[in-house]
């Protein structure tokens, strides 16, 4: 399944610029092993490849089963059918899913975080009204490998980050800057939720430097401070390549990376086996939205991905300085 994510982002990569959507959907999922149903919900951004194409990359957090709290990321292709003027739009998507699955064992035992490969196939119906917003249904079935299956339906609103020409999808090319961003220095705080029982929140706060190397990749390398809990006293250097794209005249940005995180976790070395340094995978979500000629508010959703049940959520906020 890996496979087939990369070949889509790298695709990506050497198309056009199209304008892009972005949508927030909530719902229910269920499984049947055993049966259960809990909420369910996601954000995704779209963005077109012509009249009949188009991509996704998104977040999707399937709630909380009894013994499973599943998330992860989403890349998808699309074909699609614009009807009714545009107005309409009926899509299908082929993708994987790269998940984060907390298991709590029926029995009491220690909670563990599992992580692993999906395929996902997924349906569309989206309403596109006379101005940016639009409404969409969306459902989707993931094969867990060796997690669990589920079936997932999903109603919410959406929004064009740029205004297409006429209404409905839009399948106009649009200008992009030689680089994403030259410089930028971002100082940010926020606080870290590992994702096992216990008290595992803190505040956290990082330094970071992230610079355009093309027209949609920039890198970052940071000072990433996870704070002090019962469960990590953990902080490091992060470095990601990530996959960004600016919108709404340039004023912003959003962007997802992937990278490693050079740690070091005081509270680890009473794990069996466990030492103390050491490194981790780190998957982020960011955007940006621009002040003044140098000066931009930027917000962050970083996943630290361990290897000893310590995975983290970290939300952070800040400012950064362009240059």
């Amino acid at each position: 399944m890996r496979i087939p994510i990369l070949s889509i982002l790298c695709l990506l990569l050497a198309l056009p610029a199209y304008a892009g959507e972005i949508s927030l959907l909530g719902g229910y999922g269920w499984t049947d092993k055993p049966r259960e149903r809990t909420y369910a919900w996601q954000t995704q951004y779209m963005e077109g490849l012509g009249d009949h194409l188009a991509y996704s990359l998104a977040y999707v957090n399937q709630g909380h089963f009894i013994e499973h709290h599943r998330d992860g990321y989403a890349s998808s292709l699309w074909a699609r059918a614009n009807l009714l003027d545009k107005h309409l739009s009926l899509g299908v998507g082929l993708g994987g899913l790269y998940y984060f699955d907390t298991i709590s064992p029926a029995d009491g035992g220690p909670q563990h975080d599992y992580h692993g490969w999906g395929s996902m196939t997924s349906v569309a119906a989206t309403w596109y009204t006379d101005t940016r917003v639009f409404y969409q249904l969306q459902g989707y079935w993931i094969r867990g490998d060796k997690s669990f299956d589920t079936l997932t339906a999903l109603a919410g609103i959406g929004f064009q980050l740029d205004a297409p020409p006429v209404p409905g999808p839009d399948v106009k090319g649009t200008h992009q800057p030689e680089k994403t961003i030259d410089n930028e220095l971002t100082l940010m705080g926020g606080e870290t939720v590992v994702n096992i029982a216990g008290r595992g929140k803190s505040m956290a706060s990082q330094l970071e430097y992230r610079r355009g190397i093309w027209r949609y990749l920039a890198v970052t390398a940071g000072a990433l401070h996870e704070g002090k809990s019962d469960l990590i006293d953990r902080y490091g250097l992060t470095t990601q390549l990530w996959l960004a794209k600016r919108f709404l005249d340039d004023n912003m940005s959003l962007g997802a990376g992937f990278g490693g995180y050079y740690a070091l976790d005081q509270r680890r070395g009473g794990t069996a086996g466990g030492r103390n340094i050491f490194v981790s995978k780190i998957a982020s979500i960011s955007g940006s939205l621009k002040l003044s000629e140098h000066f931009d508010l930027r917000a962050t959703f970083d996943r630290v991905i361990t290897t000893y049940d310590r995975d983290s959520d970290i939300f952070m906020g800040g400012i950064g300085y362009r240059f």
